[in-house]
């Protein structure tokens, strides 16, 4: 046994180090292995997508009429995205609260919601508190600011960072809470939200013809049947009486451009999407700090 034409050949056994080698090899070829097998998966992008929307949906449908859409609380529940109290809870208590409720407070259980939605939702949670994963920023924060400050004529109805107008939102926090994907859609299809919100006179555009020919474009932010309080573009409000107008028109479309889809590269999109969200981060962390608490 072992005999070959080349002479005799010790078998393997005969030096244990050979086997001491061999076994360190294989040994050294499951590491890896093991390791990918033990590490925590990654979770794309699209799965994190995936889990807001669903705890959007989830959020809208049992959460919404009692805390807001905005977690801020209402008449009937306490706000749950500010309160600086619920934002330390950890995860696992708020899963608990969810599925368990609260006894005596109105809070009722949730857990035929299932596992995964509950999770889902207290994700949400954590994107309406702002404590949003870090994502990198998809353009240049310098050329947005450029680009709010000129050609995208931005600042002329939204102030940032106390510079601005005044007709339209304040968005120094703005992307605290909202995803890239939502800014952009937000930007290039500003009329869904007016859609959305359709039957609500209050802050919609609207086109007011005075009985002496005088005309006021403008966002109407108080109305009742004798009166109606309009903001002009210039941020100056005027209360008018009803019985002074000719007609009211109110305007199916955001005052928002349409068309910063077209008129905007990509890549503009982009930087400016870019200097919201980082204009919303160093926003979060000087209130932070006014406050006299960490950032989380």
């Amino acid at each position: 046994m072992g005999k070959e034409q080349g002479g005799d050949i010790p078998h393997v056994s005969s030096y244990p180090w050979i086997l001491l080698l061999l076994g360190a090899a294989c040994v050294g070829e499951m590491v890896p292995i093991l390791k990918s097998q033990t590490r925590p998966p990654r979770r794309s992008k699209s799965a994190l997508a995936s889990t807001h929307l669903a705890g959007q949906q989830v959020f809208a449908s049992n959460c919404a009429s009692c805390h807001g859409l905005d977690g801020r609380g209402g008449e009937r529940a306490p706000d749950i995205a500010g309160t600086a109290k619920v934002q330390k809870f950890p995860d696992e208590k708020l899963f608990h609260i969810v599925g368990d409720g609260i006894p005596a407070t109105g809070m009722p259980a949730f857990r035929t919601l299932g596992a995964d939605k509950i999770k889902a939702v207290v994700s949400y949670l954590r994107v309406l508190q702002g404590r949003t994963p870090s994502v990198k920023l998809p353009g240049n924060p310098e050329r947005g600011k450029l680009l709010f400050f000129g050609k995208g004529r931005c600042s002329n109805c939204h102030i940032i960072a106390g510079a601005g107008g005044f007709i339209g939102t304040d968005l120094s926090v703005y992307a605290k809470t909202r995803s890239v994907e939502e800014i952009r859609e937000a930007i290039t299809k500003p009329g869904k939200n007016v859609e959305t919100h359709g039957k609500e006179k209050r802050e919609r555009p609207v086109t007011v013809l005075m009985r002496d020919g005088q005309k006021y474009i403008g966002i109407a932010r108080n109305e009742d049947n004798f009166s109606l309080q309009l903001q002009t573009l210039d941020g100056a409000f005027h209360f008018l009486m009803k019985s002074e107008l000719d007609h009211i028109e109110y305007q199916p479309q955001s005052l928002m451009p349409s068309d910063y889809g077209s008129t905007l590269s990509r890549q503009e999109l982009d930087d400016l999407i870019s200097f919201l969200v980082s204009t919303s981060k160093s926003s979060k962390a000087r209130q932070s700090a006014d406050n006299g608490e960490p950032d989380p």
